[in-house]
């Protein structure tokens, strides 16, 4: 059956913005609200669900915690943007069209690139077939229902980094009758300052988490993970935090990608292959002064709203700015009622200030929930969605002579 396709008017400039997560929707809804009222420019959402994923939640939702279902459709009423549901399968980035669904193809003119990244279950023998992950609602809930059905028992969380420790945290919090395992090759806040990192740990400690450093899981078993050693951990269910993937559709379409597979953006985030392509959040290799930029909501969201400046500025024939960002701060949710917070230089350092406890629960709780009167007051004021952080020195990249 050959694939339907949409045409656009002659004269028409379309926007097609691949993912609705915190990247793709500051995109959407920042670049919608500059061009509504200019009947040339269309913007359209392409997005697998009509539910807004909560990444920061999903230890949460992990957890059977009810939490707001937020809609797309919703999210993007009022900016004149139009939303398609359905997977992505492939881009022709020569033709300039998306295919959804392998049934319907998308034409553009303009390509936004923000399918995020999804948990790396391919490294380890076994993770894919029995591991739970994090990668959608859809999983965090798969993993709520195993957690709900087990009595007691154990659940080791294979990656030490900061999704890891949340999940742990908030498992066993939640379960007190189950044992919680965080096995991993770094200690866990290891790129926190002394203070944070052991109010972290103290915080495990006190949750009954037992903590493995500097271990690698080298297979999993449908009932236990197996470490580097020979040595071997019984498991009655496995959540799988340990490193990301992205999707390889834009290596399979021809873009320049990096060894991971993110594209590789010049200063403005356009593809340096394909300069009618924009790449934010997850997927792309930003280069900051510091190195490449990891993926975070904090950063994330202003690399979608960067894109948007700089596709509005080329349409309306300037030529785009380069995006610089600093990192300002790593909250880490310890259960419901305990958290760190630690802030950082623009190159993600740790600095000596840390809020611990209460005070820094509220403070992730409004860092969480930031993003929805952010796209709300970019609807109605755009350019009050435009200030981040640049990073100062941190970010400049020296240009070769």
């Amino acid at each position: 059956m050959s694939a339907r396709q949409e045409t656009g008017t002659a004269s028409g400039h379309r926007v097609v913005i691949l993912g609705a997560g915190y990247a793709g929707m500051a995109a959407a809804v920042q670049l919608a609200a500059r061009v509504q009222r200019r009947q040339e420019v269309r913007v359209t959402v392409v997005n697998a669900q009509e539910r807004f994923a909560e990444r920061m939640r999903l230890h949460m939702t992990a957890t059977g915690q009810r939490l707001a279902e937020l809609s797309v459709p919703e999210l993007l009423e009022g900016t004149g943007a139009q939303f398609v549901r359905g997977w992505v399968t492939a881009v022709d980035a020569d033709a300039k069209t998306v295919r959804i669904d392998d049934d319907r193809v998308l034409p553009y003119d303009t390509l936004v690139y923000g399918l995020g990244g999804l948990a790396d279950t391919s490294a380890v023998p076994g993770a894919e077939d029995y591991a739970y992950t994090l990668s959608s609602t859809q999983d965090a809930e798969l993993l709520a229902d195993r957690l709900a059905r087990l009595g007691s028992g154990t659940v080791v969380v294979a990656g030490s980094g900061l999704t890891g420790v949340e999940s742990a945290a908030e498992i066993a919090e939640r379960y007190p009758r189950l044992s919680v395992v965080l096995v991993g090759r770094q200690e866990s806040g290891a790129a926190m300052n002394p203070k944070a990192k052991a109010y972290l740990h103290a915080a495990l400690d006190r949750l009954g988490v037992q903590v493995r450093a500097g271990v690698e899981v080298v297979k999993l078993l449908p009932d236990a993970v197996e470490l580097a050693g020979g040595e071997s951990i019984a498991a009655d269910a496995v959540v799988w935090t340990s490193g990301t993937r992205v999707s390889p559709l834009a290596a399979a379409a021809g873009l320049a990608v990096d060894e991971h597979g993110r594209i590789l953006t010049d200063p403005a985030l356009r593809s340096v292959s394909h300069p009618e392509v924009y790449a934010i959040g997850d997927a792309a290799a930003i280069r900051q002064g510091y190195g490449i930029m990891h993926g975070t909501c904090q950063s994330g969201m202003p690399t979608g709203v960067h894109a948007a400046l700089s596709i509005d500025r080329v349409l309306r024939g300037k030529q785009p700015k380069p995006f610089r960002f600093g990192y300002y701060h790593t909250p880490v949710s310890l259960g419901r009622d305990d958290a760190v917070v630690q802030f950082t230089r623009p190159d993600g350092s740790p600095r000596r200030i840390c809020l611990t406890g209460r005070m820094a629960v509220r403070y992730k709780e409004t860092v969480t929930a930031s993003p929805w009167p952010t796209y709300g007051r970019m609807k109605k004021m755009p350019a009050s969605g435009a200030f981040w952080p640049r990073g100062g020195r941190f970010t400049r990249v020296r240009r070769a002579k």
